[in-house]
């Protein structure tokens, strides 16, 4: 199972480019969080594939 990590800015209006991030890792979430939003979090979320599909 492949998954992403996914942040939402809640100041920013849906469909703003920075309304969403989405982060490949935990790890990759973390370094971000670091620099610019100490306070923030994110969910893990499953990416769907051909596989799970079916």
């Amino acid at each position: 199972m492949t998954t992403v990590w996914i942040y939402v800015d809640t100041s920013k209006e849906v469909g703003d480019v920075d309304h969403l991030k989405v982060f490949a890792s935990q790890d990759v979430a973390e370094a971000w969080f670091k620099e610019n939003d100490p306070e923030g979090v994110a969910f893990e979320y499953e990416v769907l594939d051909e596989e799970a599909a079916n």
